[in-house]
């Protein structure tokens, strides 16, 4: 991806110098168009990691400090990838992302098989002990967070949902 980006950085320079502008023009339109797709990639990955925990949260019926601060990162990341440089707009629209969560449930379960139960799960036994309905509303509901909170608010807000999770009175009592 560098090195096409480098390749349309020297020909919008080209066009520019030649003064072939719409030509100019139709490259910016492709380089926002690849920045975009790396930025929402990266979100997708916190999406993932995110899922990942709240799988393992959801079969072991507890919260641990790593799977809380990986959680909080997660959402901490999401929100600062999500929000435009222009400070008005996002991304991922609050609801766009239901068919984000759905294709990242399904990237989670593998690698949630490798740590839940110490890794003692295959990915479909992961896929049957799960309740994807209720794993849809928890995200939902933690990225919702990251539109309705400032950067510094956000985390304890967090706090309160992970709360009500399994485990979640225990390690915060």
């Amino acid at each position: 991806m560098i090195l096409t980006m480098v390749q349309e950085l020297m020909d919008l320079k080209q066009c520019i110098l030649e003064q072939r502008y719409e030509d100019a023009l139709g490259i910016i339109d492709e380089l926002e168009g690849m920045s975009k797709q790396a930025i929402i990639r990266n979100i997708e990955s916190f999406l993932v990691r995110l899922l990942i925990h709240l799988i393992k949260n959801q079969i072991e019926e507890r919260l641990t400090n790593s799977w809380i601060s990986s959680i909080s990162d997660s959402l901490v990341q999401i929100q600062k990838l999500n929000f435009k440089d222009n400070k008005t707009s996002y991304y991922i629209k609050l609801d766009e992302w239901y068919s984000y969560i759905d294709e990242a449930i399904e990237r989670s379960i593998r690698p949630a098989s490798a740590e839940v139960l110490e890794g003692t799960l295959k990915p479909f036994q992961v896929a049957q002990q799960i309740d994807k309905s209720k794993l849809k509303q928890i995200s939902y509901k933690l990225l919702e967070l990251t539109y309705q909170n400032s950067a510094t608010d956000l985390l304890d807000e967090i706090d309160f949902i992970l709360a009500e999770l399994p485990g979640g009175k225990e390690w915060f009592e």
